[in-house]
């Protein structure tokens, strides 16, 4: 009889544990069901020319301007790690020194000029895009934390939408807009991190802002984007 009152305490006991186990797992599973860090953001950034041609100097703040919103599919069960989709748009401004954009009888002409000889009060060109990022997200967030660290990095694709050149000078002054000789699709690899609402963001161009066509000295001019700056998620 004793033996039996032992195995019934011992049973009734494992049961309790599993029972509370199914429970706890199920409250788990109930909080984190709908988890998901669907977002709007956006982005400040300053703007670089990487892979210059030689001579070519920039100036000034050159900024950038993202903001959109992606979609979190979380791909494990606690929901913290997710792959994310979304469309955004991108103003993006490059100023520098001696780069001269100017349209001749039949054709866009790039070329790359002494400033002093010109005395350069402005010199810069815009892209505006329209941007779909992909990303893997990784995040310490809980279903009810919103204050976590996060790395997301991916890839982002852009479709110019309108451009336009601004050069003005003593000698010289010349404005064009929706020229061909940039590049309709613009794509490059991003990175994420940090900690709440504020994070380092990054963008590494993958490909030239400029066509093949647009040459300086029957050298193309290759041209690519680098953006280093903040990017604020808004739940």
């Amino acid at each position: 009889m004793k033996n039996f009152v032992f195995v019934l305490l011992v049973l009734i006991g494992v049961i309790g544990f599993s029972q509370n186990n199914n429970t706890n797992k199920e409250d788990v599973s109930a909080l984190y069901k709908d988890y998901r860090e669907d977002q709007f953001y956006a982005s400040v950034t300053y703007n670089l020319l990487n892979e210059k041609p030689s001579g070519v100097k920039q100036s000034g703040f050159s900024s950038g301007f993202n903001l959109g919103f992606i979609r979190d599919m979380p791909i494990n069960e606690r929901r913290n790690v997710a792959i994310g989709l979304g469309l955004g748009l991108s103003a993006n401004s490059y100023n520098q020194k001696n780069i001269l954009i100017s349209e001749t009888t039949n054709d866009i002409e790039f070329s790359i000029i002494d400033e002093s000889d010109y005395n350069v009060t402005k010199n810069k060109f815009t892209t505006y895009l329209i941007e779909v990022p992909l990303e893997i997200r990784w995040r310490t967030s809980t279903a009810s934390d919103y204050n976590f660290w996060r790395i997301y990095t991916g890839f982002k694709i852009g479709y110019l939408l309108y451009n336009s050149t601004k050069f003005m000078s003593d000698i010289e002054n010349s404005k064009l807009s929706n020229i061909d000789s940039f590049n309709k699709l613009q794509y490059g690899l991003t990175l994420s991190a940090g900690y709440g609402t504020w994070n380092f963001h990054l963008y590494y161009g993958l490909n030239p802002i400029f066509d093949a066509n647009l040459q300086s000295d029957n050298t193309s001019v290759d041209m690519k984007s680098l953006k280093i700056g903040l990017m604020f998620y808004v739940l």
